[in-house]
């Protein structure tokens, strides 16, 4: 197994730290890793009559960009994709879900009291 400095083990340590942050939260985990045609959806959780499409991002240490600043125009737009793919493909027809929402989160796997959730809403 990878040690935790490798990219896609901190991917997954992240994404795992994430979904322990939204069920914590009170959210429900729809999908981890949901593929949407050629896109790919970290995490689609729901709140009440909301579903939130969510990002997750880590760097290791040395890294150039915050995790948040990651995200770049390209990223913005693949999320929105498959975003409203799930919309008109999962959602748009069940009358309990209202709107959808994309978020951000990003894990500092390196904080020293366990991984460090920062949670930006309606981050696209």
């Amino acid at each position: 197994m990878p040690s935790s400095s490798h990219p896609a083990s901190r991917g997954r340590l992240a994404e795992e730290a994430a979904t322990s942050y939204f069920e914590r939260s009170g959210f429900v985990v729809l999908g981890r890793n949901v593929r949407v045609g050629r896109d790919e959806v970290d995490l689609v959780v729901r709140d009440g009559e909301l579903v939130v499409i969510v990002e997750v991002r880590t760097r290791g240490p040395g890294s150039w960009v915050t995790a948040l600043a990651s995200v770049d125009r390209a990223k913005r737009a693949r999320l929105r994709r498959a975003g409203e793919a799930l919309w008109r493909s999962r959602f748009k027809r069940d009358s309990s879900i209202a709107r959808m929402r994309f978020d951000v989160v990003a894990v500092d796997l390196d904080a020293t009291n366990g991984p460090h959730i920062e949670h930006v809403r309606a981050a696209l």
